[in-house]
């Protein structure tokens, strides 16, 4: 697997990754429990995102002396693609997770602990994952045309289910659990278990714990494939895939109240799969330039979320006309 990566820029990224999840395990309260606000979800998305443009510069410095500008240019704007993308897509993540701890009536305040074990099992199935898939395209080629036909179809089926939510009593993993062990009737604080009567039981937070886990693999399985449309660098690949994942908790936080604004994101995502899949699939005859994969996902994005407030205002504006009569 070719990659503009040396063993210590995967020692240097690892020492980041390590450190930023301390950051967010003791500086955003991850072993206190207390209701973030919208403010502090604010800031700590704004560092995150701070954290990974830095080292967007960084890695454009390092490369622009080693490699040239050229290489610099290209690797630095494959990195903020592959990270605009995965953050975008994130934002499905996110509303399943809204509907998940809706499901389980887990309170904010009992949310985080759930979402720092989530989004570290992400980091180990997305790193995974992404040597494995590293691995397979670079032995068999024709699987980016499999990746891109999956994006699309994917895409597709964003757009045509966009009104449909899962039935999580139906989920085949959790009707065994309950068949199989016993369930407390209601929450125990952040206790994944307690014991009742020298019986060992499992709190509904675990279960929730168990289905945000399920919906990592389910968005990685989408994801990933996207990210290797911009790029099959490993290093390039998992270094924006993990910066886009270590922001995510704050990230849910800050749209925990505003999800309901957004009614019109599910379609803007499904355009930028249904667009990364067919430059997959015509990779062998139009080369679309990085640079304007990133303006088209960046414009599509922005589309999607200035028309999703815009039909939110229409719609309060009109419930409101109608209440007054």
């Amino acid at each position: 697997m070719e990659s503009i990566g040396t063993w210590w820029m995967w020692a240097a990224f690892a020492a980041i990754v390590g450190t930023m999840l301390l950051v967010d395990l003791f500086a955003f309260g991850g072993g206190k429990q207390h209701r973030v606000s919208l403010k502090e979800a604010a800031g700590w998305s704004l560092a995150w995102v701070t954290v990974a443009m830095l080292f967007a510069a960084g890695l454009w410095w390092y490369l622009d002396g080693t490699l040239g500008r050229a290489v610099a240019n290209e690797q630095t704007t494959a990195f903020v693609t592959g990270y605009l993308v995965e953050k975008s897509l994130a934002v499905d993540n996110v509303f399943v997770w809204m509907m998940i701890f809706s499901f389980f009536a887990v309170p904010l305040e009992l949310q985080r602990r759930v979402l720092l074990y989530g989004i570290v099992g992400a980091i180990v199935l997305r790193t995974i994952m992404i040597f494995a898939g590293s691995w397979l395209i670079s032995e068999f080629h024709w699987l980016l045309y499999v990746f891109g036909a999956f994006l699309i179809v994917t895409g597709i089926k964003m757009a045509w289910f966009s009104e449909h939510d899962p039935d999580l009593d139906k989920n085949p993993l959790i009707r065994w659990i309950r068949n199989h062990y016993p369930i407390t009737e209601k929450l125990e604080g952040e206790r994944f278990f307690v014991v009742r009567d020298g019986v060992r039981m499992m709190t509904p937070l675990f279960l929730a714990l168990v289905l945000v886990e399920i919906s990592d693999v389910i968005f990685a399985v989408d994801s990933i494939p996207a990210i290797f449309a911009i790029t099959t660098d490993p290093f390039i690949v998992l270094t924006s895939n993990l910066f886009a994942i270590l922001g995510l908790r704050a990230m849910y936080f800050l749209l925990a109240d505003l999800g309901d604004r957004f009614e019109l994101l599910k379609y803007g995502l499904a355009a930028i799969l249904v667009f990364i899949g067919t430059k997959m699939l015509i990779v062998e005859w139009v080369k679309i330039p990085v640079l304007v994969s990133l303006s088209v996902v960046a414009t599509i994005l922005a589309c999607s979320v200035f028309a999703s407030l815009w039909y939110t205002a229409r719609k309060e504006k009109e419930a409101a006309r109608i209440k007054a009569g």
